[in-house]
């Protein structure tokens, strides 16, 4: 029987508005320790981003979400957070802030296949 890892994973969220907040779900990533796992999954989608807000900037947003990207990946061009430990580039991913793109809490879960448990959160929770 293969082995169940703990992992957590938080749903990736866009607040056009932080104000109003109203916010649209975009990605999912997906964190376990032990398994040195750390992936996210993500879709900027520009006409159910219109519905919150029509003046919002896409550009910008693909620039964030290709940084968020970048950390997740330990990319050496997404500086100084991306070169963090998994643990610590998860836990900067999640904390609370007030900005355009925020994160749910972390939520835990157990999985014997964490890339299939990655799609199924995405499915699930994003499309």
């Amino acid at each position: 029987m293969p082995e169940k890892n703990l992992y957590e994973y938080a749903v990736i969220r866009v607040m056009p508005k932080v104000e109003r907040e109203e916010f649209l779900n975009v990605g999912v990533v997906v964190f376990c320790k032990k398994a040195k796992y750390l992936k996210c999954l993500y879709t900027i989608d520009a006409r159910r981003l219109s519905v919150l807000c029509t003046e919002f900037d896409l550009d910008q947003l693909s620039k964030n979400m290709d940084a968020f990207r970048k950390i997740v990946d330990g990319d050496k061009s997404g500086g100084p957070i991306a070169q963090l430990d998994l643990p610590s580039r998860f836990r900067w991913l999640t904390a609370v802030r007030s900005s355009a793109i925020q994160t749910s809490r972390p939520h835990p879960g157990l999985s014997t296949d964490l890339d299939q448990t990655l799609n199924r959160l995405y499915n699930d929770l994003v499309l």
